[in-house]
């Protein structure tokens, strides 16, 4: 098991299904996601909740960068660039928000094009 399985399994309920690991990560993000986009709109009246919704985002990325430094991480050397600086980007308005510089769009944009990535290496089961 990756350091990304391990790290996201952590955000992830307990089921009592079997699932593949893609299928897990899948489901640990797109959770992430819709937390992140139902707290925006809530922002202004329940900003502690939002901010955790932000951190939440920001911790996952953090696993995801912890992955592809793993030697055994199997991924090209350009698409863990990609995922590096996505994920320092993240920090970058995810700081930015917080500080009510900056829309929480980007990084809803960037999740939902994480998951349409999953998605396509075929069907998640």
């Amino acid at each position: 098991m990756n350091a990304t399985t391990q790290a996201l399994r952590g955000y992830a309920e307990h089921s009592v299904t079997t699932r593949s690991d893609r299928r897990s990560e899948y489901e640990v993000i797109a959770r992430v996601t819709q937390e992140l986009r139902d707290k925006a709109v809530r922002s202004r009246s329940n900003f502690p909740a939002f901010a955790e919704a932000l951190h939440t985002n920001r911790k996952l990325w953090t696993a995801l960068v912890v992955d592809i430094a793993d030697d055994a991480n199997p991924f090209p050397k350009e698409l863990k660039a990609r995922i590096a600086y996505l994920a320092k980007f993240t920090n970058h308005q995810t700081r930015r928000i917080l500080k009510d510089k900056a829309s929480v769009m980007p990084l809803l944009e960037i999740n939902m094009a994480l998951l349409r990535g999953l998605k396509k290496e075929g069907p998640v089961t």
